[in-house]
């Protein structure tokens, strides 16, 4: 699709009814030519809109105002467009854990964990996280900072515990560490304006993880993920998984590290907005939500479920 219409995306499936501010951000940007064009001057991969918007934040800009905005955006275009080429969108959001936990519950433990595009490893404390679905009782640490809530449909098998967690790793081309105030000024960045629940929960996740950094290696992850599972303990089921990695892969990317993680002796969850995932749901007789974005949570390769971005929401498509 052309910036335009990502702009145009961008407001309708995945800011509206989350942040005014930035559905109109959106929308005025996907018709202002002057705009569209220099952005169309960054590298694809770059004109994504959370990116974009995160980095004006980040540098001090205004985001309530279009006007302000377009006027700030073309007098620091330069610094703007430096910030873009530098910055990764590496949203890092505990709430998938909620989508995740159903399914990690549902494996023999102890568990090992290994997540792939880990960016700070957020979302690799599962059990230190406290749990909210629907009106049930919430379960996990009575102490935890951090409580996700999370609206299901169908049969999701909730778990009435968190899983137990003996190791965990991640893995990414620019880990974060947010022990650095930089580095959790820039996820704050991420977090879109009038998300105040989605900044607590940020600001708590990165208390906990910042009191006991995870174990985070630099690579690819087509050249490092097997040395990264042989290192994990062996009492232990070994899980890999991810959310929100794929399409920043290349298609030929994407098929190697299937084949590797098909090969390797681990459980595999993805949490990705699948390529496949209206013709799956139309395999289940289910419809895809064309007003919001959806993720395909799916263990081994089979989808499981349809959840939210954030973990907000679960659809289980099981019977």
């Amino acid at each position: 699709m052309d910036t335009a219409e990502m702009y145009r995306r961008f407001a309708v499936r995945e800011v509206r009814g989350h942040s005014p501010a930035y559905e109109d951000l959106a929308w005025e940007i996907a018709a202002d030519a002057r705009l569209l064009a220099l952005i169309d001057g960054l590298p694809p991969i770059k004109r994504q809109p959370n990116l974009l918007l995160a980095s004006v934040r980040f540098l001090g800009g205004p985001h309530a105002d279009f006007g302000r905005f377009r006027a700030w955006v073309l007098r620091h275009w330069a610094e703007l467009r430096e910030t873009v080429l530098a910055r990764r969108t590496q949203t890092n959001e505990a709430g998938r854990c909620a989508s995740l936990l159903p399914v990690l519950a549902g494996l023999a433990g102890p568990l090992a964990l290994v997540e792939v595009g880990a960016s700070a490893g957020l979302c690799l404390y599962p059990d230190r996280y406290r749990y909210r679905y629907d009106d049930r009782p919430p379960f996990g640490p009575e102490d935890s900072p951090v409580v996700l809530p999370c609206r299901t449909n169908g049969r999701v098998p909730v778990p009435a515990r968190v899983p137990e967690v003996v190791w965990r790793a991640g893995l990414d081309l620019n880990p974060l560490d947010v022990r650095e105030e930089e580095t959790a000024r820039w996820l704050e960045c991420l977090v879109w304006p009038g998300q105040h629940e989605r900044l607590a929960r940020l600001r708590g996740a990165v208390r906990i993880v910042g009191e006991d950094p995870p174990h985070l290696v630099r690579g690819d992850l087509n050249e490092s993920l097997r040395d990264l599972v042989a290192s994990a303990p062996r009492e232990a089921t070994v899980v890999v998984f991810h959310s929100a990695v794929l399409p920043y892969l290349e298609a030929e990317e994407r098929d190697r590290f299937v084949a590797t993680v098909r090969g390797l002796p681990v459980r595999w969850i993805s949490n990705e907005g699948s390529p496949r995932l209206p013709s799956v749901l139309a395999g289940l007789g289910r419809d895809l939500p064309e007003d919001r974005l959806a993720f395909l949570p799916a263990l081994d390769g089979r989808p499981v479920a349809m959840a939210g971005p954030h973990g907000e929401w679960l659809d289980w498509l099981g019977t």
